[in-house]
């Protein structure tokens, strides 16, 4: 169904918002701004408010993608340190009263998953998992052609998951020993810790080191992407997905989504969902955010 109106979707995270018209898929006009800092949900709501309003009055219903724990339109930060003060936050009702919009709030992640599934690397399928590998792990999980919402805002956390935090190079599974969460083992915030181990200048140098050879880069880089797999297998055969779309700085690489692959295979044929890159880039979590709120018209 074509709207007559297109509609306005915001992207609020630790660093930057933007905000952007979306019709029929497509981005129409776009605006960024810094996130504040303290970014405390009296400064952020004000200020995103501020962002979207030029675009508002062309605009049929408002989709917010926000960071941090969103059920029923209330978020409670994950991540406090980034987003202190956010417990229990109306975000859709004061960012919908301000603008004047039907409003509808998602995690960035899982807007991020109905964005690729309704419009990208998702496309044809019914079981889908959306996961971004940047400075953190994050994922969003469509089960039977819907998007998973938990009553706790909780739901699809794989960068919570446990997976060994100790791990002996070399070996195809790693022993279960100390165990800590997937995000502090494989995110691009933890190849940068282990990039200052080594001597390279930050994540990007020490992934670029491990595709041209470099045998100290590659150990951490394989590390990070055997870790993802072995979680991907995990949900595969947990809830039957057949395709994963990696998301991110990190996971749009074409050699982390290679390694990727390659541990994957390791497993029997059952747990090897196919492992793709998603489509929208960073624009999903916005398209997504705009197409969960115009989902009922």
């Amino acid at each position: 169904m074509t709207l007559p109106l297109p509609l306005l979707a915001l992207d609020i995270g630790g660093t930057s918002m933007r905000a952007a018209l979306i019709q029929n898929g497509q981005m129409t006009e776009r605006r960024e701004a810094r996130t504040p800092k303290p970014s405390t949900p009296d400064a952020v709501i004000e200020a995103a408010a501020a962002l979207a309003a030029p675009l508002a009055a062309h605009a049929a219903a408002l989709g917010v993608a926000c960071a941090g724990a969103v059920a029923g339109g209330r978020v409670t930060a994950t991540a406090v340190h980034t987003f202190p003060g956010w417990t229990d936050v109306a975000l859709a009702e004061r960012l919908g009263t301000a603008l004047n919009l039907p409003c509808a709030a998602l995690n960035d992640a899982r807007a991020a998953a109905w964005g690729e599934w309704a419009a990208g690397a998702g496309r044809g399928t019914q079981e889908f998992m959306f996961i971004t590998v940047s400075t953190g792990v994050g994922a969003g999980l469509v089960l039977g052609g819907r998007l998973h919402l938990a009553g706790n805002g909780l739901d699809a956390e794989l960068g919570f998951v446990s997976v060994p935090a100790v791990w002996r190079p070399g070996q195809e599974v790693p022993p279960l020993g100390q165990l800590g969460p997937l995000e502090f083992e494989s995110s691009g915030t933890a190849l940068g810790g282990q990039a200052a181990r080594l001597g390279f200048a930050d994540s990007r140098a020490l992934c670029d080191a491990a595709e041209g050879g470099d045998a100290a880069a590659e150990t951490v880089y394989s590390r990070s992407a055997a870790l993802m797999a072995w979680k991907i297998a995990d949900i595969a055969a947990l809830l039957g997905i057949t395709r994963v779309a990696l998301g991110g700085s990190v996971g749009l690489r074409p050699g982390y989504l290679a390694r990727v692959q390659a541990s994957l295979a390791l497993f029997p044929a059952s747990y090897q969902p196919e492992v793709v890159h998603a489509e929208l880039g960073a624009d999903a979590g916005l398209i997504g955010a705009a197409l969960w709120a115009g989902k009922d018209f």
